[in-house]
């Protein structure tokens, strides 16, 4: 076998595993894993050319004889598209570099957005039947009105007057449910609740149906939570709608102690791609500082640093003109032996040598005290 021939046939069993999966998709795939954050996505072909755009520390490894176990590799139904618009994600690279006080030289909107790449965060929606009975008590607002009685010194001794309280009585209420919920969120990452808490939501009513084009150059997050296994968080979010819908039934105002118990049917599960906007920084010691940003409304996460090194030779500078400053103040009062009136500036010149020397302390807390904030 020739030596081209052998590169063909590596070529194609390197392809093998993926071809199915290309498949599927509609598009040119792989399956690759980080083994700094263990995240998993499926990429493009070329993502060799690329760090993890979750951890951005380590490269990416390919997935060529574990794919079964992973809990879903199936195209989504469902996709959010990336509506934030470029001049709106300038403002918010922009704003994430600015007040970081001698930030790294590696920490500006010129390489944020240079090093930005998509990724494709996945979430369950699930559709169920539930037919409950429940129990709760129900508060409805009604207003008391009562006379308060008081001494007035200087304006002719008792007096009453009219005092209107709000308040609210509470009444027990039990009934039956039947209902049909469709697209509650359910967690398909076991990191889904802290990226929500520090991204915030999404527009779901904007999901468009899915499309391979659209994750052209992307990487797409594969699940790590099976419909199976997200069921129990799905749960609570349905309890919710049923007591907001128990809620306005009764016409209450309010809603307390609400149990029930469900029976759900006919459950359908469907998958929902979000999109992100990933990059990074290199802080003084290399370490790159994942930035991640909300394809939708542009909200932007991540860890500022300033540059101690930065800091260090400001400091540095400062007092290399306070020595300047130093040197000259001992030249003019060395001066002042023939000419004594020389002796009032070579004091001014020590004094504002001292000041500036003080001040090379500033950046050096200035980082410090910033950082510190930071953590």
């Amino acid at each position: 076998m020739t030596r081209e021939s052998k590169m063909e046939s590596s070529t194609t069993l390197e392809n093998n595993p993926f071809e199915g999966l290309s498949a599927q998709w509609s598009t040119a795939l792989v399956a690759v894993v980080c083994e700094r954050c263990d995240w998993t996505f499926l990429a493009p072909p070329d993502y060799a050319h690329y760090p993890c755009p979750h951890c951005y520390q380590a490269s990416l490894t390919l997935m060529e004889s574990s794919l079964e176990g992973l809990p879903h590799l199936y195209p989504p139904e469902l996709l959010l598209e990336f509506t934030l618009k470029p001049g709106d994600l300038t403002l918010a690279v922009e704003r994430f570099t600015r007040d970081i006080p001698f930030a790294p030289d590696d920490l500006n909107p010129k390489m944020l957005s240079r090093r930005l790449r998509r990724v494709y965060l996945p979430m369950w929606l699930v559709d169920a039947d539930v037919n409950a009975t429940w129990q709760a008590e129900a508060g409805f607002d009604y207003q008391v009105v009562s006379h308060q009685d008081h001494f007035e010194q200087y304006g002719g001794g008792w007096k009453s007057r009219e005092v209107t309280e709000g308040r609210i009585r509470w009444e027990p209420r039990l009934g039956t449910l039947k209902r049909h919920y469709p697209n509650v969120a359910a967690p398909a990452l076991e990191d889904s609740t802290r990226l929500q808490k520090a991204l915030g939501t999404y527009e779901l009513q904007q999901a468009r149906p899915y499309q391979a084009e659209t994750i052209a150059e992307s990487f797409v997050r594969l699940p790590d939570r099976a419909p199976q296994d997200a069921w129990s968080d799905a749960q609570p979010a349905f309890q919710a709608a049923a007591a907001q819908e128990c809620q306005e039934a009764t016409q209450a105002g309010h809603m307390r102690q609400f149990s029930w118990s469900p029976e759900y049917a006919n459950l359908n599960w469907t998958l929902l791609l979000q999109p992100l906007f990933t990059t990074y920084y290199q802080d003084d010691e290399g370490r790159p500082q994942p930035v991640l940003i909300h394809g939708q409304n542009g909200r932007i996460v991540g860890v500022r640093r300033a540059s101690m090194k930065r800091g260090q030779k400001a400091a540095l500078t400062i007092l290399a003109v306070a020595m300047v400053l130093f040197l000259a103040s001992l030249l003019v009062s060395a001066a002042s032996l023939l000419l004594p009136i020389m002796l009032a500036f070579g004091v001014l010149s020590m004094t504002a040598a001292l000041l500036v020397g003080l001040g090379a302390v500033y950046p050096l807390i200035a980082v410090w005290w910033f950082n510190r904030q930071q953590r």
